[in-house]
């Protein structure tokens, strides 16, 4: 470990108090309450939130599709439905940074195998003074748990964890008829003046045109829109599961996306900026065109931008100054978008070239594929 991250764990471990002066109406004393850091699990339970550090990352915390995994978030949700508060899990830069603020009092508690020295240790860190807390984490902790949430994630991250029938990928193929809602997809597109077609080839991807689909995370109908979106966008709850309200919805949302991207000249261009964040966040997106540009690639080329979303996964990239929001799940988020367009281009009877890209956005392979008009491959 190096010297400075141990001087702040040692400061962090030493329970040091401080005493600050206080004018009353009969002279200066020192004030002898506690500080921050004598904040116990009683005075946690009582203010009903348990704060805690960490670092962005696959195995630690990160968003997805609006809400939160990660193994070690995952274990400190556990733990906080224990002592039964809520959780506010803050994200730092570095290591140095959570032991810092653990130190200043800020934090109750380090989600991180930071001090991780024994195998069947979490390794995380307590806040100094936070005696019965330490004892509750440990009284409660369990090797087997780590494997358990992970497979709880596994299946979350699955198309296992989306409750729909499959449907056909089109009702007619010879009539050119998709699906029993190509009426509405006509009627909404068009007000975002987009193909109907497109949106349809999206909700064949999010729920392949089943209206009562329903995620683990709560997304919802024939679009999949999550509640916190449908308060957004005017959808009553109630109404989240009607064909018509759903896509009515998601294309509105869809118009919002693409008024964010309106920096995109290229409308073409922009629609594949849309559906990524329509999937993974705009946030994400964005991050990923900031390291585009940043490596002087075209960041309003999506071709360009694709491999710094699929970047987003690894350290060296979700960790670089530019990024804001952290770690991502690029690949699926690529893999979406790749998956409608081809969807779109059978339901117009184009021919489909796909490309293969690294990370440093370099074409390694591009072939073209054949497809009788209307033909789809279900994915």
């Amino acid at each position: 470990m190096p010297a400075y991250l141990f001087f702040i764990l040692l400061l962090v471990s030493c329970g040091k108090k401080r005493q600050e002066p206080v004018v009353t109406p009969w002279g200066q004393i020192t004030d002898t309450i506690p500080n921050d850091n004598d904040f116990d699990l009683d005075d946690i339970q009582r203010n009903g939130e348990l704060i805690a550090l960490t670092l962005t990352g696959p195995e630690t915390y990160y968003d997805y599709h609006g809400r939160h995994l990660g193994t070690q978030y995952m274990l400190a949700q556990c733990f906080a439905d224990k002592i039964g508060v809520m959780l506010r899990m803050e994200v730092c830069r570095d290591s140095a940074e959570m032991l810092q603020r653990l130190s200043d009092g800020e934090a109750d508690l380090i989600c991180y195998p930071i001090n991780k020295d024994k195998k069947d240790d979490l390794g995380w860190l307590v806040g100094s003074d936070k005696e019965d807390l330490e004892r509750e984490l440990k009284a409660w902790y369990h090797p087997s748990m780590v494997d358990s949430v992970k497979k709880q994630e596994e299946f979350l991250l699955s198309t296992r964890s989306v409750k729909r029938r499959v449907f056909s990928p089109m009702l007619n193929r010879a009539g050119g008829v998709i699906s029993h809602y190509d009426g509405f997809f006509q009627r909404y597109a068009s007000i975002i003046r987009w193909d109907w077609r497109l949106m349809a080839a999206q909700c064949y991807q999010e729920s392949t045109f089943d209206p009562q689909a329903r995620s683990w995370a709560g997304a919802c109908g024939l679009m999949q829109i999550m509640p916190g979106t449908a308060d957004h966008l005017g959808l009553p709850r109630g109404s989240i599961f009607d064909p018509e309200q759903n896509i009515a919805a998601a294309a509105k949302y869809l118009g919002e996306l693409d008024h964010t991207f309106a920096d995109i000249p290229d409308r073409s261009e922009r629609t594949k900026f849309v559906l990524a964040a329509y999937n993974g966040g705009h946030f994400h997106i964005r991050d990923a065109m900031a390291l585009a540009r940043k490596n002087g690639k075209n960041a309003l080329h999506w071709r360009e931008v694709e491999p710094y979303v699929l970047g987003l996964s690894k350290a060296e990239y979700y960790n670089d100054p530019v990024v804001k929001y952290g770690y991502m799940r690029g690949s699926e988020t690529v893999d979406y978008v790749r998956k409608i367009h081809e969807r779109w281009n059978g339901y117009r009877g184009v021919k489909t070239v796909r490309s293969t890209t690294t990370v440093n956005g370099t074409p390694q392979k591009a072939k073209r594929e054949r497809k009788k008009k209307y033909q789809i491959n279900a994915d």
